[in-house]
C-alpha cells in the first residue's frame, strides 16, 4: 500500500503490514497507559478535594 502525503517529494511512502500492525499495537498500549494515568490523576484530585484545607 502506498500513501502520498502531498509533500514536495514525489517518492511514495510504503507501508508494510508487519510494521503497521506493530505500530497499531504500540499505539493501543500507549492509549491504555494514558488512560490509567488520567484515572490516577482524577482519583488524586478527588482525594485532595475531600481533605479539609489547612488552617493558618
Amino acid at each position: 500500500m502506498s500513501l502520498n502525503d502531498n509533500s514536495p517529494s514525489s517518492m511514495p511512502i510504503t507501508i508494510d503490514s508487519g510494521n503497521s500492525l506493530k505500530v497499531a499495537v504500540m499505539a493501543k498500549d500507549q492509549q491504555k497507559i494514558e488512560a490509567q494515568m488520567a484515572l490516577q490523576l482524577i482519583a488524586a484530585a478527588q482525594l485532595s478535594a475531600q481533605r479539609p484545607a489547612p488552617q493558618q
